[in-house]
């Protein structure tokens, strides 16, 4: 069964930084688009960033355009998203998820697009 396993969400101070990891297991990874969601309590998901299969063409939601960071190592099987100058407004449940196409399409902000496969989350909170 396909699984994806974030890591890395904690507790950080208003302009640290984080790395969150996603790992993916019975998943031809590199066939696959992977974006990075997050949803703070009663608020809808949102994406953060995408990259493409290859990790050529990244995309970001403009509210971390800038800050974050994603990437992607195939070899490893392994999403990141570096976060960086973090502020409060960042707090939520970040979510990894596995494009339908290898590609991030003009809707791969929505959750709602198509995405294959979503893992459990990892928590970020973030003090000021």
């Amino acid at each position: 069964q396909v699984q994806l396993l974030e890591s890395g969400g904690d507790l950080v101070q208003a302009g640290g930084s984080l790395r969150l990891s996603c790992t993916a297991s019975e998943l031809t990874f590199d066939d696959y688009a992977m974006g990075w969601f997050r949803q703070a309590p009663g608020q809808e998901r949102e994406g953060v960033s995408c990259i493409s299969k290859s990790g050529s063409n990244t995309v970001y939601a403009d509210s971390v355009k800038g800050r974050f960071a994603i990437s992607r190592d195939n070899a490893k099987n392994t999403l990141y998203l570096e976060m960086n100058s973090i502020k409060p407004e960042d707090t939520a449940m970040y979510y990894c998820a596995a494009g339908s196409y290898g590609y991030c399409s003009r809707s791969w902000s929505s959750p709602h697009q198509g995405y294959s496969y979503w893992g459990q989350g990892t928590q970020v909170t973030v003090s000021s």
